[in-house]
C-alpha cells in the first residue's frame, strides 16, 4: 500500500503519524473528527482506525427529535425546502381542476380551458355522456357544478318529491329517477 505523504511548512514531504497516543506506525487511514467537522480527518494506522471506527457514534449526545431532524435533513441532501402547497388535494379539489374549475391567469394552457376567462364556449369544452345529461335535466341543472351543489339539489328534490312526504308532488317513480340521477352524477364528478 503506497504511504501518504504531506507536505511540511518548509515543502519537504513527510509521512503522516498515526494519530493514536504512543503509536509510531503511518497514519494511512483517514476518520472524521466529529459530526461537527465531518469533512476535517484523523490519521491512523488500520488497527487504530478500526477502533477509533468501533467507538464513534455520529448521533452521540443527540435527542431523538435532533437525530430525526437530521435524518430528515439528508433526505432532501441538507438543502432547504419549502411545501409546496397545503398539502395534496382533497378529492373535491383534483375534481374540480378535471372539471375546469380552476384559473390561468397567465394563459399558460394557450386559452383553452374552461375557467381562464376566455370567451369560448366552455360548456362545448367538457365531454358529457347523455346520461349525465339527463340526470343534470332531472336534477333542473346545466355544467359546469360542483358536488355540493349537487347534494344541495339533491336534498331539495328527495325532501319534495318523496313518498312519505304529505307534499302533492310526491311520486315514487320520480324518486327512484331522483336517486338514479344522483348516483349517475356524483360518479361523473368523482370520476
Amino acid at each position: 500500500m503506497p504511504t501518504l505523504e504531506i507536505i511540511d511548512r518548509l515543502g519537504e514531504p513527510r509521512v503522516q503519524g498515526c494519530e493514536w497516543p504512543h503509536c509510531k506506525a503511518e497514519g494511512e487511514h483517514r476518520a472524521p473528527r466529529s459530526r461537527d467537522e465531518i469533512n476535517s480527518y484523523r490519521w491512523f494506522c488500520l488497527e487504530h482506525a478500526r477502533e477509533y471506527n468501533k467507538g464513534w457514534n455520529y448521533f452521540d449526545g443527540m435527542s431523538d427529535d435532533e437525530v430525526e431532524a437530521d435524518r430528515r435533513a439528508d433526505t432532501v441532501w441538507r438543502r432547504p425546502s419549502w411545501p409546496l402547497g397545503d398539502g395534496p388535494p382533497t378529492p373535491e379539489q383534483a375534481h374540480a381542476f378535471w372539471r375546469g374549475d380552476y384559473a390561468d391567469p397567465f394563459d399558460a394552457l394557450g386559452g383553452n380551458k374552461p375557467g381562464n376567462g376566455s370567451d369560448q364556449d366552455t360548456a362545448a369544452e367538457v365531454s358529457i355522456d347523455g346520461d349525465v345529461k339527463r340526470a343534470l335535466g332531472i336534477f333542473g341543472m346545466e355544467p359546469p357544478v360542483t358536488v355540493d351543489e349537487v347534494k344541495t339539489r339533491y336534498k331539495a328534490l328527495v325532501k319534495r318529491h318523496h313518498p312519505d312526504a304529505a307534499a302533492a308532488e310526491a311520486n315514487e317513480d320520480r324518486i327512484k329517477d331522483i336517486n338514479q340521477a344522483y348516483q349517475v352524477i356524483l360518479s361523473f364528478l368523482m370520476a
